[in-house]
């Protein structure tokens, strides 16, 4: 499974943010409710509509887009 396959962008939906299967939930939604300490089971309760693989998605897509991130060094004058 790659997150290609469940992470969909649409300019028109969620303002251009990455959903899951083109649903109005965004990965930044489903991380955030990780990072607050939510379980996998907790997230499929609340949201039956999505399944482990959406969450594995969303952590996928995440991590590729740290992969991608560089760093500047700037200097003020």
């Amino acid at each position: 499974m790659s997150y290609k396959d469940i992470i969909t962008i649409e300019p028109g939906k969620r303002g251009g943010k990455p959903c899951i299967r083109g649903m109005r939930i965004t990965v930044y939604d489903v991380l955030g409710y990780l990072a607050s300490g939510m379980t996998y089971e907790e997230i499929l309760n609340d949201f039956p509509y999505l399944t482990k693989d959406d969450i594995l998605a969303c952590l996928e897509y995440a991590a590729a887009r740290e992969r991608h991130t560089t760093a500047y060094e700037t200097t003020i004058s």
